[in-house]
């Protein structure tokens, strides 16, 4: 097939979605335009005749012969990562891989340009194992650089058999280049954990996996509800939505849980599910590694009322749908959105701590977090900086962060 027809038959229903509920959402019927508002283009499918002599002078012009396949896919995958680096296009003999296999690197990166930042690394795991942190950015994997993987290439690069070794060439806190080899195992999550305090309980979640609410039930059916629960998610990866849901229910929330945006339907609430007694007082622990489904509870419970502290979620309030294309491909399209109680779209600004805590893995977390609790905030200070001189005047952690790499 001739690289304009092809290009035309892949793209058409790209541009399409992508547009029309754009031009949908900017001329709503029967509204009338703004004043010095820039008037929209006639044709919003014109730039497709662009394209398709761009295409066709590298074909005819090119030095070398071109491999018009990996040309035009490349460009659809570049479009797709601009708006949002979870899309990805899949070509016919990518959906024909097998399954890489069931173990797992132990981290969750997200790619951006010809870099991923690892967001979340499993304790314990084989990634924490080799030293991988929160905050490095992989360069290469396996000898690929990150820039010609998708977020579907780079998900499957992590898995493989168990036992299998994994290179990655990372950037760390120091901006130094290193390999390090993740040997791949199967994860299995660990427990809700408790830790009782003088008059507050320290509860750490692993995930929010199909029965992790019902184990947090049972864990906490003895205990005294007159005092105060600190809830650890900074650790909490991805889960399911009607589990944060029911564990929403389950500390006392009634009504709305949250409100789901879907490209082409109308929104749609989901409550809070399941009844519980709410604790005298809730605080929540949160951080970069605060992912997806707990990003939605933390919004819902801190709308009820619980103190938030720790650091900014990632925002991964989103969800990916796989349409399939004619020419026997498919396109992974982020086209939900979960949106908070209190209007906040968890794909864009996460969810903000009321307080910042940069707490270490040596400090006592159930004492850190009821001194900031009575902490007060001191007058012509943000809450962010009264809390941490408060809590730790003398020993304030630095958060990881990356000097920038060279390329």
């Amino acid at each position: 097939m001739h690289a304009r027809t092809w290009l035309s038959v892949l793209s058409l229903p790209l541009v399409a979605a992508f547009t029309v509920p754009v031009l949908q959402q900017g001329n709503p019927p029967n509204s009338q335009p703004k004043v010095d508002a820039k008037a929209m283009p006639q044709d919003p499918l014109a730039g497709l005749s662009d394209i398709q002599d761009v295409l066709s002078l590298v074909q005819q012009n090119y030095v070398d012969p071109p491999d018009m396949e990996k040309v035009v896919s490349g460009g659809v995958q570049a479009v797709l990562e601009r708006s949002h680096p979870l899309n990805a296009y899949l070509t016919p003999e990518d959906l024909r891989l097998p399954d890489p296999g069931p173990a797992e690197a132990g981290l969750v990166v997200v790619k951006r340009g010809i870099y991923a930042t690892v967001l979340a690394v499993v304790p314990d795991g084989p990634a924490a194992k080799a030293g991988i942190q929160a905050g490095d950015v992989i360069r290469k994997v396996d000898g690929d650089s990150v820039a010609h993987l998708s977020a579907w290439a780079m998900e499957r690069k992590l898995r493989g058999p168990e036992g299998s070794p994994l290179d990655l060439y990372r950037y760390n806190a120091t901006g130094d280049l290193t390999k390090a080899t993740v040997e791949r195992q199967l994860i299995t999550p660990g427990p809700v954990v408790l830790k009782q305090g003088q008059g507050a309980l320290l509860a750490s979640l692993p995930d929010l996996a199909p029965g992790r609410v019902e184990e947090l039930k049972k864990a906490l059916a003895a205990t005294d509800r007159g005092q105060t629960l600190v809830l650890d998610l900074r650790q909490c990866l991805m889960g399911s939505m009607d589990e944060a849901a029911a564990l929403a229910g389950l500390l006392g929330s009634k009504g709305s849980f949250a409100t789901l945006e879907e490209a082409g339907k109308p929104d749609r609430v989901l409550p809070a599910t399941g009844t519980g007694t709410a604790f005298a007082r809730l605080a929540l622990l949160v951080g970069r590694s605060t992912l997806g489904a707990p990003e939605v509870l933390v919004s819902c419970l801190k709308k009820g009322g619980a103190r938030t502290f720790g650091e900014r979620t990632p925002g991964f309030g989103v969800e990916r749908v796989r349409f399939p294309l004619k020419q026997g491909g498919a396109v992974d399209l982020v086209s939900k959105r979960w949106v908070g109680l209190g209007g906040e779209k968890l794909d864009r600004q996460g969810v903000v701590p009321d307080l910042v805590l940069h707490l270490t893995d040596t400090e006592d977390v159930l004492t850190r977090v009821m001194t900031a609790l009575a902490a007060p905030v001191q007058v012509g200070k943000t809450k962010a900086q009264a809390s941490d001189e408060a809590v730790a005047p003398n020993s304030r952690a630095v958060p990881l962060l990356p000097k920038k790499p060279n390329p």
